[in-house]
């Protein structure tokens, strides 16, 4: 009886260490959990949709859609009081509305980085510290309503000149 209690003991202890270290092996050596030290501690905020018209001489020639995604230090976030959001979109509205024209809508891929990062610069800059860590583009797109489009076609016909064909 003593045999089968020491055995029970026995397999136990070895069950239990094994359990053990493979939670060490799986937490720390697993060659599938890949763990990035530079993302660790990062909040992932979305902002909401913006919309900016697009101005010029006086009409509008649609609207430019947009929305964000950023990262922001988790411990930093907890210890502001208000939320960096509002910020976000007021720096990105403010930056697309006073460069977007007709021709903003042939936007280059490069120009999208160089927008990203200025309005980031100018977010962290407002702040006094770097808080926000990267600044993604969610959604972008330049919409031109029905409406708006039938307007300009309409105005175009009119702007033409009528057509003074004097051959008799």
């Amino acid at each position: 009886m003593l045999k089968i209690i020491i055995t029970s003991l026995w397999i136990c202890a070895v069950t239990i260490a094994a359990g053990y270290g493979t939670a060490l092996y799986k937490t720390y050596y697993d060659p599938m959990v890949k763990k990035e030290a530079h993302m660790e501690g990062l909040d992932y905020q979305k902002t909401d949709v913006i919309n900016v018209p697009v101005l010029d001489n006086g009409s509008v020639h649609g609207y430019i859609i947009a929305q964000f995604v950023f990262t922001v230090d988790g411990e930093t976030l907890s210890k502001l009081a208000v939320p960096p959001e509002a910020f976000v979109i007021d720096e990105a509205f403010r930056l697309i509305y006073s460069k977007a024209d007709p021709e903003f809508a042939k936007l280059e891929k490069t120009e999208l980085r160089d927008l990203t990062e200025e309005i980031r610069h100018r977010v962290n800059e407002r702040f006094g510290v770097e808080l926000i860590q990267d600044l993604l583009v969610q959604e972008f797109t330049f919409h031109v309503p029905r409406d708006m489009q039938s307007q300009k076609d309409s105005l175009k016909e009119s702007l033409k000149p009528a057509n003074t064909n004097t051959n008799s």
